[in-house]
């Protein structure tokens, strides 16, 4: 149980300006330029970043790249690479509540949550790995008597990740561990809006005996830092979550260059499925409550288009409109608050004129709408529910990625399908029903990478966060997300 004291004795603590990390060394960027780090829960500054640019990027992958010929990571028996990331899931644990309040002084995540989903996560994730990585086998092929066909699976070298602000230790854990796991070394570069987190897991890596170069850390803006790690032709693979737009730009710049393999989480537009026949109600408008409100909406999987069974319709939007009343809004290092900020004031401005967008094609703003406690400097925003939505407007179509839900009914299960589908995403999905028969129809009938049933969010490692459509390709989490970190060698051998 988290107490308010423990919690007030790291949200004063002074934040040095921050430096990168090349191989064992934390270094300015070679132009000296930084940006200003501003915290969202009061709009002011709390230090400064680096702003890396090619120079600093090829400096980082240099870095990666002799480190990954010399074997000091790629080379070591899997039993002590396995040894030193347990010992990086410890030291995170040892480092959690730090960790969890500067990254909310850094993004705006309530407290609460950020614990949990944040180091609490990051810790789970290199743990689930460093267990997998002596369980990782070859293979021996099913051939003739005179030959030998074998199969392995050998690191790609070196990995680039570039991780969004809304859970960057979280997603930068879902990158960086399992590409550890198999042997690569990594250069990750996390969002300008949010890398303290990332930062300090470089220093628990260090002292957890990783060896230097095996993780790099460069930090600054997309288009000039993200830009020189997708174009740089000594990078093997690059592992990106974050926009359409920018993933698009990161596919040109891998043709562009060395034609890098590319992985990539788009987000989504993800529906959440009531059916009349639900169990329980009020569970259900509870969770999907939270399903799309919690850490503000800025979450991939947010169950942001609730689709509602027209005969309980009016019923449910109640229930969901009484538990989104009594959400408490504010501070996220205060522990009696729900919903904490918003992560900038561009977001922000984007997230309102959606909701203006929505009214505009006829939406019905049965609840909030407005910014909130602006005079505290920082950005916050009132739970959002829309009514009304039809498929063909602005905010059913396209990811907000903040505290707005939009709500549609829909006839009968053909139409629940159609609606659930009518978007070029497809990350996740909710379905609510007591019907098995129905809940395994749709399920294959949903495009999704995960279908939540009579939930809705919070799945384990073992399965893999994946996208179908323009939500991306490729796996986070489980042992699937290994493959995007490994070559195959096939060797035929004559007896």
């Amino acid at each position: 149980m988290l107490d308010q004291k423990e919690v007030n004795k790291f949200r004063f603590n002074q934040i040095q300006n921050q430096k990168i990390l090349v191989g064992s060394n934390w270094v300015h960027s070679k132009s000296g330029q930084t940006q200003s780090i501003i915290s969202p829960i009061d709009g002011k500054e709390i230090s400064k970043l680096q702003v890396c640019d090619h120079l600093d990027v090829n400096d980082a992958v240099l870095s990666g790249r002799e480190t990954y010929e010399r074997g000091d990571w790629s080379n070591m028996p899997p039993i002590n690479r396995k040894k030193i990331m347990l010992k990086i899931a410890e030291l995170i644990e040892k480092n959690m509540l730090e960790l969890a309040v500067l990254g909310a002084r850094d993004n705006g995540t309530e407290i609460n949550m950020a614990l949990k989903a944040e180091p609490g996560s990051a810790a789970g994730t290199f743990r689930y790995y460093a267990e997998a990585i002596d369980k990782i086998y070859g293979e021996i092929s099913n051939t003739s008597n005179n030959f030998l066909g074998l199969i392995h699976k050998e690191p790609v070298g070196v990995v680039a990740a570039i991780v969004p602000w809304n859970f960057p230790l979280m997603i930068g854990a879902w990158k960086i561990a399992p590409a550890l796991a198999m042997g690569n070394s990594v250069v990750i570069k996390p969002s300008e809006a949010a890398s303290l987190s990332l930062l300090k897991l470089g220093e628990i890596c260090l002292e957890a005996g990783l060896p230097p170069g095996t993780l790099n850390i460069v930090t600054g803006n997309g288009r000039i830092t993200g830009q020189a790690l997708a174009l740089h032709m000594d990078v093997d693979v690059l592992t990106f979550t974050g926009s359409g737009t920018t993933g698009r730009k990161l596919l040109e710049y891998s043709a562009q260059s060395n034609m890098k393999k590319i992985y990539q989480e788009l987000g989504g537009k993800s529906p959440n499925i009531v059916f009349a026949d639900t169990e329980n109600l009020e569970e259900a408008a509870k969770v999907s409550t939270m399903g799309i409100f919690r850490n503000s909406g800025e979450v991939c999987v947010a169950g942001s288009r609730l689709l509602v069974e027209k005969e309980i319709h009016d019923e449910f939007l109640g229930m969901v409109y009484k538990f989104t009343k009594n959400l408490k809004i504010g501070d996220p290092l205060d522990l009696n608050n729900d919903i904490g900020a918003i992560n900038s004031l561009s977001q922000l401005k984007s997230d309102l004129d959606f909701v203006e967008k929505a009214k505009s094609e006829g939406g019905k703003i049965e609840i909030g709408g407005n910014r909130v406690l602006e005079d505290s400097g920082g950005f916050y925003m009132e739970p959002t529910i829309i009514s009304s939505v039809k498929q063909d407007t602005t905010i059913f179509q396209n990811e907000v990625f903040g505290p707005v839900l939009t709500v549609t009914p829909f006839e009968n299960e053909n139409d629940a399908v159609e609606l659930s589908n009518a978007t070029a995403f497809g990350l996740a999905s909710g379905l609510w029903t007591s019907n098995l028969s129905r809940a395994h129809r749709m399920i294959r009938k949903i495009k999704a990478g995960t279908v939540f049933v009579n939930t809705y969010g919070g799945s384990d490692n073992t399965l893999p966060l994946t996208g179908v459509k323009q939500s991306g390709n490729g796996s986070d989490k489980s042992l699937h997300a290994l493959d995007k970190f490994t070559d195959l060698k096939s060797v035929w051998m004559k007896i």
